[in-house]
């Protein structure tokens, strides 16, 4: 039986629970309304894997302590402040099930939540002197948005190849995770060469994790989520570009056209579903995530045995295996 979360999690379920808490105060103000709505962001914590990915880094790299802590902080609060801000830029009105910030404060109230956000991780590394995490977060945060801009510009223009694809969720997905695993191993003191590594590892996780997300966007594994949202925001994931790589010129611009000119109708999207399904465009995306997946569990091979790697091992697992 594959573990669960809570499975992986034993190594540091005594962190986790300690981490809620000091996440709570890191994010605490004197500001009534915005106490009120920091206490609304924790309770829709998710599956919390970003700070599960630097406790267990940090404890196959060495000994998890206040630093380690004050790392997984600095980067939900920066993640989060980028996650309300982009609630704005996308008019979304829901995140995870409930109302974003956005939709219940309005705009201007969301935008200076996420600037609070984003000045109390700067103002936790920068009074505790974590230089070196505040280095490696920030550089993630930049490499975020300038995916999210490529993929913007490129949107447009419907032109992306697996090269530009692979960069775009390089620095859009991968980024994160693999900060993650860079400030776990930075807290505990590690050399740059196993900080490097570590850092090598969460990308090749991020890189397997966005192509998961990419194939629920066409019916696989995920019950309930509407299928096509992609195709309807012109973004070119990896199944739809290899299928488009492998068409006769006539189906390309039959395809594209599709998509340039009828995002929105149900039954277009449907057509170009089932023109990826028919091309192999699933299976070779499942593929190249498989070896995504296998060059991750290759570096973890240079880390001693222990519990945390194991754990570490069976997050990964679970990155490809989720449902959802």
């Amino acid at each position: 039986m594959k573990p669960d979360l809570k499975q992986i999690q034993v190594p540091i379920a005594a962190e986790m629970i300690e981490f809620e808490q000091k996440f709570r105060d890191f994010m605490k103000s004197k500001v009534k309304l915005l106490d009120h709505i920091t206490n609304y962001i924790v309770k829709r914590k998710g599956k919390q894997m970003r700070p599960m990915f630097v406790f267990l880094t940090a404890g196959v790299c060495g000994q998890i302590n206040d630093s380690t802590h004050r790392g997984a902080a600095l980067i939900e609060l920066l993640h989060t402040a980028t996650l309300v801000h982009d609630d704005v830029v996308d008019d979304a009105n829901y995140r995870r099930g409930f109302f974003s910030v956005n939709a219940l404060w309005k705009n201007k109230i969301a935008v200076l939540v996420g600037d609070y956000l984003l000045s109390r991780g700067l103002l936790l590394s920068v009074d505790n002197g974590d230089f070196n995490l505040l280095q490696i977060v920030s550089n993630a945060v930049r490499e975020m948005s300038e995916g999210e801009l490529l993929q913007s510009y490129k949107a447009r223009k419907l032109d992306v190849d697996e090269e530009v694809y692979y960069e775009i969720i390089r620095q859009k997905t991968a980024s994160l995770i693999a900060s993650c695993c860079a400030v776990g191993a930075s807290s505990v003191g590690a050399d740059l060469e196993n900080v490097s590594k570590m850092r090598d590892f969460g990308e090749k996780v991020g890189m397997a994790f966005q192509i998961k997300d990419d194939l629920f966007d066409y019916g696989e594994d995920e019950i309930g989520k509407p299928v096509g949202i992609d195709i309807k925001e012109k973004k070119m994931t990896l199944p739809l570009i290899y299928a488009l790589r492998n068409a006769d010129w006539l189906e390309k611009r039959r395809i594209i056209s599709l998509i340039k000119n009828k995002s929105e109708d149900k039954k277009a999207v449907a057509q170009v579903i089932d023109f990826v399904k028919k091309s192999g465009g699933l299976e070779y995306a499942k593929e190249k995530m498989n070896e995504f997946y296998q060059e991750a569990l290759d570096i973890l091979k240079d880390f001693p045995d222990s519990e945390f790697k194991t754990s570490l091992k069976d997050l990964v697992s679970y990155t490809i295996e989720r449902k959802k």
